[in-house]
């Protein structure tokens, strides 16, 4: 009763089969199971691929992979051709189970069955002429000569192709016990044409896996270079690697099945209904294959349609020949009706692959080592702490790297969460980078990135694991993205610590050691703003009761008797000096005697978060499995758009292999035309600055003329001076103009390093750094060093000024120095910028987002699925994380070069820090598809930038405070000219200004109007107009001059000892941290040792008890011989 049912199930099975796919094939194995006990079921081609994508574990690969048989290399005759499954009118049909048991081993040892014409036997796997199987089939040997053929001429002793496998016939073995029911896998053969699943099956295996060590092929090698190569066979090598060993398993396991048990389901309705799916499931149809990356594309009505879609399916048919499955989306499911969506899963065998060609380290043993002593004050941080389960959502274990040949050596629990999601995408990634599609202008052209460039898909990316403001339902797993959104990108928790691991396992370790670095610099900027806001507060404090510069200009008894010379030529009118009473009490703020202590303070700040920065980045290789990290691996792999131009291959000295080359000669145009375009573009930023001094060079007179006659504005006049006007109006003019160069200079760049087709992708970053950074640092900082360093400094003197381009007169600075015009030019670049740069980060990607669901069309029926949400998202670029290392550099550069001037840049930069954190985390997570998980140890060429900065900020800031302050002069005035003892500054305003005769003025640069003056002062130390050198400098001039250039060199050695002193003082790596790392290596060392000797016992085992069973066996032979030699 039981085999009749079984017999039955199978007959509806290939019934359908036949309906669905409309082939003879389907109809004569369902003519073949009407009878009883038939032996084989024949399989296509096109059935082998959907084999391949539908069935959830790996013996279902394995059945797939069984249908490519070996087959011979000789032409089919005609008996092979012709025939078919049904068996020959009149022959005997072998009753019962044990019959069609002989019938079915027949046919897969290749014999015919008992009666039946060897002339007229069909052999599995040959076709009936004529067909489409047999027309395929030759087109496939013909292809195999040609390449052969070719690969025989340019190198006949280096690759060979192998054979496209024949398909054969599966003749599943019968089980001997009649009350149990078997269904095996290889008759559910889903038709490519369906695209739900009819049957709904599950399986329990009889046999326990195997656990007998595994050796280690030797070829393994070949295989990991194969696949870094994008070789679209490598998962059949390993099948074919490790074929003697699964042939021992399953011989085995087809004893064992005898007495086991399976068990199926057949339903006639699909296990889950379109419309019944959880929209936020991120599995298969069948519920089981997680979703690990996802491609769309929309139907191209151009011209190159054909070629798209040609593409499409050539890339496709590659992916799954390294074993991926893949599952179509139609458009009509899509909520834009126009959208197509490949889901791509990556099953256990490709991930323990390519986890070993990526040297991915897993888990091998918890570890045993103590977590760090806790510190003597850290329950008063307990508030910016998170839960534990956040911050440490994993133990720590010791991790080697992965090897699939040594997999019961890891803590495999479950196959399916094994694999973190972070790894999994990115060695899906790995592989959709070098697959190949085709062959275009007699070039090879594969990687999903040139796809992307093309449109011949739309666009590629891992899922998120759900909706951010919601936790996941079964039978989904945890969804990080929910805990990341409220434990770490919600503004409310901004004083909070961040979920670094969390980061690390959901992103990858490259975007999570940049939330590390910016999170440590924003820590470090804290003592840097608290000192910096002390100074600040101590010249708030000390303007009522200086004594210095700006008690005598404002006093209208001093400032208010002097009458300054015009500040242009004809339209300027003389002024006296108290009009700049505020000016010079705002200079007080930032240029007193606090301005020295923290400009070398900032030097010493700089070297202790350098040198901090090394440890807590040690810390943290330690902890994220990053010791071993060689940047050499990311070296060996190539950027696909190298070896696409390659046609030239040389010995690498190191691998010893022959790898793609491109000579220098066919990159040196593109060096050239890059250092030059370069050069161009910062001579126009230089002119743009240039332009910006003509414009408020031009605008000062007019400022200056309308503010004298206007009667409105007298009540401003004494706060708004043309001179605070124009630096404003220049500020933000400059301010403009830098983010208009940006702009399209970032286009230019990108294109012209890729032009330069560089060899690896740190190669790609390391050239596009080098430009971007040179561009932005003469661009944010020209204007900055324009002020601090030539403003004021080349002005000449009354009656024979310096003239830009002969026609506008050079810019003075203030009679209390240029550092306030420095600080409102640093300030509004810097806060600027910083604004600007976090409302272009918030609200971009989230008017993008919203105007792109709504240009969707919106249909209730249909389900929203999760990977039409997450299609729906900004893209995360490539460059996006290289653009936010560029705005922190450029932000430390602020803090640094320019901060004697200005003490408030670290309070400033902090506050935007600390938004920055928040809104990155907040835009990465709610507002931006889930980027492609990549593997970093450290910050990159970002940190040499830093450390040259640092460098420079110590020049710069000695420069500033001895040049461009008033410090220095004020100095040489109180220890060397000072007469006043009681008071000592007294008199400094009248002894830093020099006096020039009216009558001396040139006719073309005296005011228009007439005055009752007979001398002017202005700025310099220069010696008066009765003296017989008149106007040339004076002796304190140089006094000054030399206490300047003193305190520079001085300055400048105090910061650098201690400097160094402190690098030196300060180890690299936490003492602790060695320890461990040393505690890990011999752990690990150990569990290798230990499994290595327990693998060695056990073969050693085995291999002793097969001799024994053979010496037997050939005993009880022998005897047997012996006896009948004997035997008359």
């Amino acid at each position: 009763m039981d085999e009749d049912l079984t017999d039955r199930l199978r007959a509806q099975f290939a019934r359908r089969l036949a309906t669905e796919s409309g082939s003879e094939r389907g109809e004569a194995a369902a003519q073949e199971n009407r009878e009883p006990r038939t032996g084989a079921n024949t399989v296509g081609w096109d059935q082998q691929d959907q084999l391949k994508s539908e069935l959830p574990d790996q013996e279902g690969r394995e059945a797939a992979a069984g249908l490519e048989g070996e087959w011979d290399a000789e032409e089919p005759g005609p008996s092979e051709a012709g025939g078919g499954s049904e068996r020959e009118p009149g022959s005997p049909q072998p009753s019962g189970s044990r019959g069609g048991e002989l019938a079915g081993r027949r046919e897969r040892r290749g014999e015919p069955r008992e009666g039946q014409n060897r002339q007229h036997w069909w052999k599995p796997g040959s076709f009936h002429p004529g067909t489409i199987q047999e027309m395929y089939w030759e087109r496939s040997k013909r292809r195999y000569r040609e390449r052969a053929l070719k690969l025989s001429i340019k190198n006949p002793n280096k690759w060979k192709y192998r054979q496209d496998k024949k398909p054969h016939g599966l003749a599943p073995p019968r089980p001997e016990e009649p009350k149990e029911i078997h269904v095996y896998k290889e008759d559910l053969l889903i038709p490519s044409q369906a695209r739900r699943p009819t049957v709904r099956f599950s399986f329990q295996t009889a046999f326990q896996k195997s656990s007998q060590w595994s050796t280690v092929s030797p070829s393994g090698s070949v295989i990991n270079e194969l696949a870094k190569m994008g070789d679209p066979d490598v998962l059949e090598m390993v099948q074919q690697d490790r074929r003697f060993s699964k042939e021992e398993r399953y011989s085995k396991a087809n004893e064992d099945l005898r007495s086991g048990e399976s068990s199926f389901l057949i339903c006639q309705e699909p296990r889950f209904k379109k419309d019944e799916q959880s929209k936020d499931s991120i599995f298969f149809r069948d519920g089981i294959r997680k979703i690990d990356f996802v491609l769309s594309y929309v139907d191209d009505i151009k011209k190159e349609a054909e070629l798209k879609a040609e593409r499409r399916r050539q890339f496709e048919q590659n992916l799954r020949k390294t074993g991926l499955e893949l599952e179509i989306e139609d458009k009509m499911n899509s909520e834009d009706g126009r959208t197509y969506f490949v889901k791509i899963h990556a099953p256990w065998e490709v991930l323990v692959t390519y986890a070993e060609v990526l040297g991915i380290k897993m888990p091998v043993k918890e570890s045993d080592i103590p977590s760090a002593d806790r510190l003597p004050f850290s329950c008063m941080l307990e508030p910016l702490k998170l839960p534990r389960d956040v911050k440490h959502p994993t133990p720590d274990y010791f991790t080697v790297q992965f090897s699939r040949h040594r997999q019961e050596l890891f803590l495999i629990k479950d196959e399916s969460s094994f694999f973190p999601s972070s790894s999994r995408n990115r060695i899906v990634y790995y592989i959709l980078s070098r697959c190949p599609f085709g062959m275009e202008d007699g070039k090879k052209r594969f990687g999903i990135e040139r796809l992307l460039n093309s449109h011949t898909y739309s666009s590629a990316f891992p899922l998120h694991d759900g909706q951010y403001w919601k936790a996941s339902e079964p039978p989904n797993p945890v969804n990080q993205r929910n805990i990341l959104y409220r434990n770490w990108a919600r503004f409310s928790y901004f004083y909070k610590e961040q979920p670094f691991n969390l980061i690390r396992d959901y992103y990858g370790e490259k975007i999570g050691i940049y939330f590390v670095f910016l999170g440590f610099y924003t820590e470090m900027l804290f003592f840097a703003a608290v000192i910096g806001l002390a100074c600040f507060i101590y010249g708030l404090l000390t303007i009522p009761k200086t004594s210095g510069s700006s008690s005598e200009i404002c006093d209208p008894k001093i400032g208010g008797q002097i009458i300054m010379c015009p500040l242009c030529d004809e339209l300027c009118d003389y002024w006296r000096l108290n009009s700049t009473c505020l000016a010079s009490k705002i200079s007080h703020l930032f240029d007193n005697e606090s301005t020295v202590f923290f400009a070398i303070f900032m030097g010493i700040w700089v070297t202790l978060f350098l040198e901090f920065w090394k440890r807590r980045q040690a810390r943290l290789e330690y902890e994220w499995d990053l010791v071993d990290f060689e940047e050499e691996q990311q070296q060996l792999q190539l950027r696909p758009e190298f070896e696409a131009m390659c046609t030239k291959r040389k010995l690498n000295a190191v691998t010893q292999e022959m790898e793609p080359y491109l000579p220098l000669c066919s990159r040196l145009p593109w060096y050239i035309l890059s250092g030059v375009t370069v050069t161009l573009w910062m001579a126009l930023v230089v002119a743009c600055m240039v332009a910006v001094i003509v414009y408020r060079l031009s605008v000062f007179a007019t400022f200056a003329s309308f503010m004298e006659s206007e009667a409105s504005l007298k009540h401003v006049k004494s706060f708004l001076t043309p001179q605070i006007t124009t630096s404003l109006s220049g500020s933000c003019l400059n301010f403009i103009v830098i983010l208009i160069l940006n702009f399209f200079y970032e286009k230019i760049s990108a294109w012209i390093t890729k032009m330069e087709i560089p060899r690896t992708h740190q190669e790609y970053e390391s050239s596009l750094t080098l430009k971007m950074f040179l561009f932005q640092f003469v661009n944010y900082y020209s204007s900055c060093f324009y002020v601090a360093f030539f403003k004021g400094k080349f002005v000449g003197y009354p009656g024979k000024y310096t003239y830009l381009f002969g026609v506008w007169r050079s810019e003075e600075c203030d009679p209390a120095g240029c550092l306030v015009e420095l600080t409102t030019q640093l300030t509004i670049i810097m806060t600027g910028k910083q604004i600007f740069g976090n409302i272009k980060e918030a609200i971009y990607p989230l008017v993008l987002n919203w105007w792109r669901r709504r240009k969707a069309r919106t249909n209730s029926e249909k389900l929203y699925s999760r990977w039409e949400q997450d299609h729906d998202l900004e893209t995360f670029g490539s460059l996006e994380l290289f653009y936010e290392y560029l705005e922190t550099v450029i932000q430390f550069g602020f803090v640094t070069l320019f901060v004697a001037s200005f003490p408030l840049a670290p309070l400033l930069a902090l506050l935007n820090n600390i938004i920055e954190i928040r809104v990155d985390a907040w835009k990465l997570t709610t507002q931006y598809r889930r980027p492609v998980a990549a593997k970093a140890h450290s910050i990159g060429v970002w940190q040499d930038i830093l450390y040259g900065m640092a460098v420079l900020s110590v020049a710069t800031n000695a420069v500033i405070v001895a040049f461009t302050s008033d410090m220095v002069p004020r100095l040489v005035y109180h220890y060397a000219y000072s007469v006043n003892e009681s008071w000592p500054m007294s008199g400094y305003i009248n002894n830093s200004l020099s006096v020039f005769l009216i009558a001396d003025f040139p006719n073309n640069t005296v005011p228009s109007e007439k005055r009752d003056y007979n001398t002017c002062r202005y700025r310099d130390y220069r010696n008066p107009p009765d003296s017989e050198d008149k106007y040339a400098h004076n002796i304190q001039f140089w006094h000054v001059l030399a206490a300047k250039m003193t305190f520079i060199i001085i300055m400048e050695h105090v910061v650098f000892l201690i400097k160094f002193f402190l690098a030196w003082m300060i180890p690299d790596v936490p003492k602790d941290v060695l320890e461990r790392v040393k505690r890990e290596k011999l752990m690990t060392v150990k569990i290798l040792h230990d499994f290595e000797l327990n693998k060695l016992k056990e073969n050693l085992r085995l291999n002793s008890a097969s001799s024994t069973d053979f010496a037997k066996h050939f005993t009880i032979k022998e005897n047997q011989a012996n006896l009948a030699e004997s035997t008359p």
